[in-house]
């Protein structure tokens, strides 16, 4: 079977994300109509009248039905405009741009943590199974999986920073003025979101690994005399690559949900402080601004990793 260039990959992949696009901006946009309050009170101040309140609700289009005011900022998104915040009138695009970059330092830094620490810990697991090293790592990636990333959060900072002082506790520093010191403020919620992450790793690499190692194949290899060390990273760690690819893309939407709890432990100025804050004032701009700008990513990463394991394996584009 003939293989598609990558650009109608591409295409067909976006055609697919259109609805994915729709039905969470959609969802997220009904529910906010259901938080309590009512924003244009807020805007309108104290002690004011119920005719400047409608007069609010009716600049805003907040007294227009459900559906026209989910087209119009539908309209306004296919035009490249994410609206204004409805309480400090600016561009919604200004403030993720604002914000993005120290989210996404803290899920690259998770990231890297999880796989610098995951794949050799899911590696050794396979090599030795049933070994005392192999239920260690067991043990190690169930607690990882188990203990809640806000609770690992306040301990780290109740050790490395109140008791220790070795780095901050709160906010965020450019990682354009200052890489170092950026990177030090983004450390310890980098490690509270890289503990899930790690144990997956190791988790889901072991048990891939021993699918492969056990294989007809891998016993033919051994019967020829290669060593385990050169079946292990010519053969074994490419059989599996596909599926750390699929862990990986996973992970990276994971890391940017468990963002909305961490950034708040460590009053960090990112994107999930960003939504919190929006929901809770009902600033319905920055929230949907907030919600397509995560799906788009979302969406990004998983064409990406579709068109990497494709490279990898003809055969899944087949």
């Amino acid at each position: 079977m003939a293989r598609r260039s990558p650009v109608k990959v591409i295409g067909s992949r976006l055609l697919q994300a259109l609805p994915v696009i729709l039905l969470a901006t959609f969802m997220v946009f009904a529910l906010l109509k259901l938080v309590p309050g009512d924003i244009a009170v807020t805007l309108a101040g104290d002690n004011a009248t119920d005719t400047r309140i409608a007069e609010i609700r009716s600049i805003y289009g907040l007294d227009r039905p459900f559906l026209v005011q989910y087209g119009a900022w539908l309209g306004k998104v296919a035009q490249g405009d994410l609206s204004q915040s409805l309480l400090t009138g600016e561009n919604v695009a200004t403030s993720i741009g604002r914000a993005f970059p120290n989210t996404l330092l803290i899920v690259v830094i998770a990231m890297v943590l999880a796989l610098v620490t995951g794949i050799p810990m899911g590696v050794i697991a396979a090599v030795k199974p049933n070994g005392w090293v192999d239920k260690l790592v067991s043990l190690i990636a169930s607690v990882g999986v188990a203990i809640p990333g806000f609770w690992l959060a306040m301990i780290l900072v109740a050790e490395f920073s109140l008791k220790l002082n070795w780095l901050p506790a709160t906010g965020a520093k450019s990682f354009s003025a200052s890489p170092i010191e950026a990177i030090r403020y983004a450390l310890l919620p980098g490690i509270a979101i890289a503990a899930y992450g790690m144990a997956e790793v190791a988790r889901q690499l072991r048990g891939a690994l021993l699918e492969v190692l056990s294989s007809q194949y891998v016993r033919t290899l051994h019967a020829k005399g290669l060593s385990m060390s050169r079946i292990l990273w010519q053969h074994g760690l490419k059989n599996v690559s596909v599926n750390l690819l699929t862990i990986i893309s996973l992970l990276v939407n994971r890391m940017l949900a468990a963002t909305v709890v961490i950034e708040a432990v460590f009053a960090i100025p990112g994107l999930g402080s960003l939504i919190v804050r929006g929901a809770i004032q009902r600033d319905f701009p920055i929230v949907q601004g907030v919600v397509f700008t995560v799906v788009v990513v979302v969406i990004a990463v998983n064409l990406i990793t579709d068109l990497l394991c494709a490279a990898i394996d003809p055969r899944i584009e087949q």
